[in-house]
């Protein structure tokens, strides 16, 4: 039976999630990180890295806030154990299995939370948002990174494939589905402004064929394919084949130069009042 607050589930705990989850940070991070500055935080502060999945992204917040101590919270345990085999034993990261939905943490205990790739994952985020906010401690600072799958562009080289139709037709189509919003990084600005968010700003890391390097660009499709394309065959009424080989367009274009192409992945951030 599929968790409604966890729809994802299978793709979420596929080996494919923990590739693509590298192959993100390798690309994402590198641009990313200097929006950490605008949060001002610096010496033992508590930061809250929420559905950290393998911990990509926990460990570099641990080696960009070396007082820090951090918390990364996922609802899958598969994640969580890849995410101690891979912790340096500093003993101030700390990994436990949560529900976004209901954390088990008590009002007001963090400075900084991240939540990265996660919005876009689960329906009803406002009601992950609000605990989000309860969890943060008045004058803390959260930092979002929410998919939104329209900021996909491939060179439209086939007149047989139009790629912008496909994260459409496709992706946003299955997000729909079961409830989860596909667009939801052109939504966030609005949803922390309902929520009381202050000095909300909205930044672009971009993953394009001249920033980063196109093997982890064509990683990160690859490693999408590999866990996506059963469901999004089974959402837009295609065969797993045509999904696959629809994948494989764009990974192609991606790997031969000069062939251009670009993910613009929105970074949200808001202060609470």
């Amino acid at each position: 039976m599929t968790d409604p607050r966890n729809p994802q589930a299978q793709q979420m705990g596929d080996e494919s999630m923990a590739r693509n989850l590298a192959h993100q940070a390798q690309a994402i991070w590198p641009q990313e990180q200097r929006l950490f500055d605008r949060y001002g935080l610096e010496g033992p502060v508590r930061i809250l890295d929420l559905g950290c999945g393998t911990g990509e992204i926990t460990r570099r917040l641990a080696d960009r806030y070396p007082q820090a101590t951090l918390l990364g919270i996922d609802i899958l345990e598969s994640n969580l154990a890849r995410a101690r085999d891979m912790d340096d034993g500093a003993g101030r990261v700390f990994y436990a299995q949560g529900d976004a939905f209901a954390l088990q943490c008590g009002d007001a205990s963090f400075d900084l939370v991240a939540c990265r790739h996660m919005s876009q994952a689960v329906p009803d985020f406002p009601q992950v948002l609000a605990e989000i906010t309860r969890v943060l401690k008045p004058g803390g600072w959260l930092h979002l990174l929410s998919e939104d799958y329209g900021m996909l562009h491939f060179p439209a080289t086939d007149p047989a494939f139009d790629p912008d139709r496909f994260w459409n037709a496709n992706a946003v189509a299955f997000m729909h589905g079961i409830g989860c919003d596909g667009r939801i990084g052109r939504h966030t600005p609005a949803l922390l402004e309902r929520a009381g968010y202050s000095d909300i700003a909205l930044d672009y890391v971009v993953v394009d064929t001249l920033r980063v390097p196109r093997d982890t660009f064509a990683g990160i499709i690859a490693a999408w394919r590999d866990g996506y394309a059963e469901p999004l065959a089974a959402a837009s009424g295609r065969t797993p084949d045509e999904v696959r080989a629809d994948f494989e367009r764009m990974i192609d274009a991606i790997r031969t130069p000069p062939d251009y192409a670009v993910w613009q992945v929105p970074v949200i951030s808001g202060h609470r009042p």
